[in-house]
């Protein structure tokens, strides 16, 4: 690795990380076919809503911006534009407006942004595709608490953030890695986004996102990446993004665009995310929450083009339900997840790629009903034809905590979806008729030249399932998931290889990093 790590010219570090990717990718073992840097579904998304219920939708969201509007809040540059653009401005305060927009308006505003683009990883083997047929996970964002078997829950640390980086990384079934996994609640506010990004940087060769709590912490993230990719090639490439939630209700607070302005000015990709809860800041009936949706990222996602025409901006929603008993948030029902599909469509009426739903989970544990959950939510997305899909792995605890556990069965899961996602290959060879035919009825195929041509390829095998019988399953321990998962993590922590990374680079990371920080006094609010 020390050699690589020297190696000077920047064209034959990257031909020898593709070498080594292609052997790794060829070397013989579990589900080796299915290793890609991202997906290209072969199974169509599934249509829910007929064209006259989404023309509802969409004439909803119209109304919701040209009679209610959007208020922006602290942000005199976003304000401008958008009254330049043709937006109704009213003051509501010194430093909040309220917007109201022409039906179509923000649509129109949206032509612009790409269908489809490419997040450059550092290591280009990795870099992925964001819409149209393709689907890219990431795992899970934003827990302030990890926990695991042994330690139960904490706050985050950095350490736990390396280790979660590590294990995206050694995954084959994710795709991208991630941005704030959880938070490392030991680093001060200020500075922790220093930390994360460089964690991904150095630990990770694939595509990640980066800072969008503060505007300097964006452009923060932004300069580290010309220190990584190199100034030019950044100007010309998105190589990251930022995940952006409006405040709903129909509000975008001024940090939040100054955010979504930094990233578009630079070139660089932006998710537009409104977070709602059912009956708290959007309607019960999914319908509505929809719409609101709709006409939050909408709205979001416009406000990039206005900066830069043709910056990447993809559509986002994140719709939950909520007990109305207790007021909680619930997460992996199926309200919500027909809310998903609705989204697909309306982002592939808009040509706008998507992010929605992901392995959610209001579980405690990485168990049945963490599972159950999940998989209620993610084939949400994969069945809408989600594009970018954030929290494939390891959410549990309603998003309060990041378990290492379900990190590793989300991941598992994952694998299986990659499969799925692939479809059925119908050709002469695939319909088996010789496989029968070799030796006759009443006589197995164990042996036949159909079987072993396929049998390396057909199925898709699960890295963490016990499917033996009941008594050697006893004999071997009588583990359930969560504990088989918990020895795979930390064998797979303990056997992690960081990927090679040019020492110069690292050390102007390092560098850069250190005078950020000593920049500026520690904040931990």
């Amino acid at each position: 690795m020390l050699d690589e790590r020297q190696t000077t010219t920047p064209h034959a570090r990257r031909t020898r990380r593709n070498r080594g990717h292609d052997a790794q990718s060829r070397a013989p073992g579990q589900n080796t076919h299915l290793r890609v840097p991202y997906i290209t579904r072969k199974v169509p998304t599934y249509d829910i809503l007929g064209d006259e219920a989404l023309d509802r939708i969409e004439a909803t969201a119209d109304r919701i911006l040209a009679e209610i509007g959007i208020e922006i809040r602290d942000d005199a540059e976003a304000v401008r534009l958008f009254r330049q653009a043709g937006a109704q401005v009213t003051p509501v305060s010194a430093t909040a407006f309220n917007l109201k927009f022409e039906p179509g308006m923000v649509r129109d505003l949206l032509r612009t942004a790409p269908a489809r683009f490419t997040q450059h990883a550092r290591n280009p083997v990795n870099s992925v595709e964001i819409g149209g047929d393709a689907t890219v996970f990431a795992p899970a964002y934003g827990s302030p608490f990890v926990m695991d078997l042994d330690t139960g829950r904490r706050y985050g640390t950095i350490r736990d953030f390396e280790n979660l980086v590590k294990l995206g990384q050694s995954s084959p079934w994710l795709h991208h890695s991630g941005g704030t996994i959880c938070e490392p609640t030991d680093v001060p506010v200020n500075k922790r986004h220093l930390d994360m990004v460089y964690a991904h940087m150095r630990y990770s060769d694939r595509a990640f996102l980066g800072s969008i709590t503060a505007p300097e912490r964006a452009a923060d993230s932004i300069e580290m990446c010309r220190i990584l990719f190199g100034s030019d090639f950044v100007d010309d490439h998105c190589v990251i993004m930022g995940n952006f939630n409006t405040t709903s209700p129909l509000v975008l607070d001024g940090v939040t665009t100054a955010g979504i302005r930094t990233y578009a000015e630079a070139g660089q990709g932006s998710i537009h995310l409104p977070f709602l809860l059912g009956g708290a800041v959007s309607p019960l009936t999914m319908a509505g929450a929809v719409a609101q949706c709709l006409a939050e990222s909408m709205v979001s996602a416009a406000l990039s083009q206005l900066v830069r025409p043709g910056a990447p901006a993809i559509l986002a929603g994140f719709l939950s339900s909520m007990s109305l008993r207790t007021g909680s948030p619930t997460f992996g029902t199926p309200e919500p997840a027909l809310g998903s599909l609705v989204m697909g469509q309306l982002a592939r009426r808009l040509n706008l790629p998507l992010r929605c739903a992901g392995n959610f989970s209001t579980s405690k544990r990485p168990d049945g009903q963490a599972m159950q959950q999940s998989m209620m939510s993610m084939m949400s997305a994969i069945q809408g034809g989600a594009n970018y899909i954030l929290h494939t792995a390891g959410f549990l605890d309603g998003l309060l905590s990041m378990s290492y556990e379900k990190f590793v069965m989300d991941c598992d899961m994952a694998g299986a979806l990659h499969s799925y996602l692939a479809g059925i290959e119908v050709t002469e060879d695939t319909l088996g008729f010789d496989a029968l035919a070799q030796n006759g009825p009443g006589e197995h195929m164990f042996g036949t030249d159909h079987t072993l041509r396929h049998y390396e390829t057909a199925y898709w095998d699960s890295g963490l399932n016990d499917d033996l019988p009941f008594e050697t399953w006893e004999e071997r321990g009588a583990l359930d998931s969560a504990q088989r998962a918990n020895a795979r993590w930390k064998e797979t922590l303990n056997n992690y290889q960081p990927p090679p990374i040019d020492i110069a680079t690292d050390e102007a990371l390092r560098d850069f990093i250190a005078r950020q920080k000593a920049s500026m006094p520690d904040a931990w609010y």
